[in-house]
Order: structure tokens, then C-alpha cells, then sequence
């Protein structure tokens, strides 16, 4: 047994006290900062953390990146890694239903409280999946791991109640109509198409949504955008 770093023993450490987003950079430019940034102001103020730094650090990088803010009690943090995610998926990814559920308080903020969401990235890569989708205790689907879910059903766009509000999500709706409802587990086999979203993947279709003894699969259709903040970020870079 060792001891404790000191470095560590901090709520924000021991306890997950902090508030972070993670954008996309092209670049070193940072894509749909302001977005993210107004996120992370509410999450922020609900911890009773300081509001965070507007002022982006300058990143002297080439190609696509991912850059994290975080915030503690002692301030504001950056750090910066590549994005490189491999080819783009053209036949859509598979998504598995998880047993985890998230925290019916923090859902809705991006904390570091985040042990949910990577044991549902587990689970989800233990099936074979992509993502993972996560519920909450009445049986909702809320979240992914690490993406937003988007769904179609009976023709609407729909997005699921109850989790982060995703930025790429976001961003990609604007001027399509969409609703906002709980969507049950019931539900997900009535689903005509799925996409998941995220800085990290852009908007990707999903092909198959597999849980408990059912499964489903879906035309997998890559919508049309060149925006670089939906685009796979494997492809090139438009204006």
C-alpha cells in the first residue's frame, strides 16, 4: 500500500468536483467553443465553481484535435491531444443497450463524476459495440458513453430527455425540427433510424441497436454536412 499523492487529495480528484467539455479544434481553432462554453458556465454554477475561463489557451497544432477544459475549485485547465479516430465507419456502427444507468442528479451536467459513462463504454466495447447507451431509473434512454443519442421515430426526429445536452447534437439539428421527450427502452425497436453525435465523431449513423434478447437494424445513412465540427474527422476539412 502506498500513500496518496498530495497532489490528489482534492474534491476534485477524490470526489469528481470539477466540470469539463471537449470540443473539436481544426487547426488549433477551436469549433463551436461558444456552445460548449455556455454548457460549461451552467454546470459550473450549479457546483458552485468558478466560471470558467473564456479565453482559450493558443494551440499551435495542424490537422483535427480535441481539446478538454476543466474546471476545479483551484481554476480553469486545459489539455490538448490529437483526434485521430481511424477510417470512417461507411456502413454505421452498432450501439449496445447497457445495464448502467446515470446519476438522476448529474445527468445533465458533464462532471467528473463520470464513472457511468465509462462503465457503459465497457460494457459497450466488451459486446463488440461502438457506444453505449445509458437509462435511468424509470427505464428511459438517456445518453451514450460518450456520444448523444438522435433518434427516428415515427418519421419525427427525436431526442431523448433526461441527459447532457449535446453540443454536436445541437449544432447539427439547427433548422430541422426535432422533439425533446422521454423515450422508453419499449421504444427502441420502433426506432427508423439512429444517429449518435459527438466532438469526437461528428454525426454518425448508427446500423444496429442491440439489447437484452432483441435487436434491431437500421439503414445506415451518413448525412450530408461539411461543417467541420459534424464531419468524421477523418475526412478532409471543408470550410
Amino acid at each position: 500500500m502506498r500513500p496518496l499523492p498530495p497532489g490528489v487529495q482534492a474534491p476534485a480528484w477524490l470526489l469528481g468536483e470539477s466540470a469539463f467539455t471537449t470540443l473539436r479544434t481544426w487547426d488549433g481553432a477551436p469549433l463551436l467553443w461558444e456552445a460548449h462554453l455556455a454548457r460549461l458556465r451552467g454546470t459550473c454554477a450549479w457546483l458552485g465553481l468558478p466560471d470558467p475561463d473564456e479565453a482559450l489557451p493558443p494551440l499551435d497544432r495542424t490537422g483535427w484535435g480535441l481539446l478538454r477544459v476543466t474546471v476545479t475549485a483551484e481554476g480553469t485547465f486545459h489539455s490538448w491531444r490529437p483526434l485521430a479516430p481511424g477510417p470512417r465507419p461507411a456502413g454505421g456502427v452498432a450501439v449496445q443497450l447497457t445495464g448502467i444507468q446515470v446519476h438522476p442528479q448529474l445527468a445533465a451536467h458533464k462532471t467528473g463524476s463520470s464513472l457511468p459513462y465509462l462503465l457503459a463504454g465497457r460494457a459497450a466495447a466488451a459486446a463488440g459495440a461502438f457506444e453505449g447507451w445509458l437509462t435511468d431509473g424509470a427505464g428511459h434512454l438517456v445518453d451514450g458513453s460518450r456520444t448523444a443519442p438522435l433518434l427516428e421515430l415515427d418519421g419525427r426526429l427525436v431526442v431523448p430527455s433526461g441527459g447532457l445536452p449535446g453540443v454536436t447534437r445541437a449544432a447539427f439539428l439547427a433548422g430541422r425540427a426535432a422533439e425533446t421527450r422521454p423515450v422508453g427502452v419499449a421504444e427502441l425497436p420502433r426506432v427508423s433510424r439512429a444517429w449518435v453525435c459527438g466532438s469526437g465523431v461528428g454525426v454518425v449513423p448508427v446500423r444496429r441497436i442491440e439489447g437484452e434478447g432483441w435487436s434491431v437494424d437500421l439503414p445506415a445513412e451518413w448525412p450530408a454536412v461539411t461543417d467541420r465540427a459534424l464531419v468524421w474527422p477523418g475526412e478532409a476539412a471543408r470550410p
